[in-house]
């Protein structure tokens, strides 16, 4: 075999490696359908997920959210919540639909939101990727505590997201992956 015939097999090798490896991480490309989570993923914008691992607080994940988000009714599995309160308990079933969202607190985390900033176990949130948030749904000043095995989920375009406030939070198990980077 000459030189040339086995640089190509090598490639090909080292190609289908490549392959695989991107078939077992990337669960998938996905479309951002609406605004929730502008500057970071826009309208429109295409990106892949990676199914590896357990997200941790400050990762961008496409999840099923519960049954009732998809339709804008905005359920809590606890009944409506105390005026000032965030849903603390999400709906038993899981939705048939995707969202995209960020993880900004775990099982055991106490979470509240005071003008428009979350706060984590007494911290204020640090991180400039929210857009701002006024008005009456980006004021929570009553702790709610996550429960352990869920994620609480927010867009990053807080006043323009539907998300763990209004819904709850999501099971470990209803998480698809993380998000890894945008296409183009």
């Amino acid at each position: 075999m000459g030189r040339v015939a086995l640089f190509a097999l090598i490639a090909l090798g080292g190609l289908i490696a490549i392959a695989v490896v991107v078939f077992v991480l990337v669960e998938g490309l996905y479309r951002a359908p609406s605004e929730s989570m502008a500057p970071t993923i826009d309208v429109g914008d295409r990106f892949a997920v990676l199914k590896v691992g357990s997200p941790e607080v400050g990762d961008v994940v496409v999840h099923h959210p519960p049954v009732g988000a998809e339709s804008g009714r905005e359920m809590c599995g606890g009944g409506t919540p105390p005026a000032g309160q965030m849903c603390a308990k999400p709906t038993a079933g899981e939705a048939g639909v995707t969202f995209v969202k960020r993880v900004v607190a775990e099982g055991g985390d106490k979470i509240s939101m005071r003008g428009g900033k979350l706060i984590r176990n007494g911290k204020p949130e640090t991180t400039d990727g929210p857009r701002a948030c006024d008005g009456e749904p980006c004021d929570f000043p009553k702790t709610i505590t996550v429960p352990e095995g869920h994620f609480f989920m927010l867009g990053d375009n807080r006043g323009a997201s539907d998300d763990s406030r209004f819904w709850g939070p999501v099971p470990e198990d209803w998480v698809i992956g993380r998000y890894w980077f945008k296409l183009g």
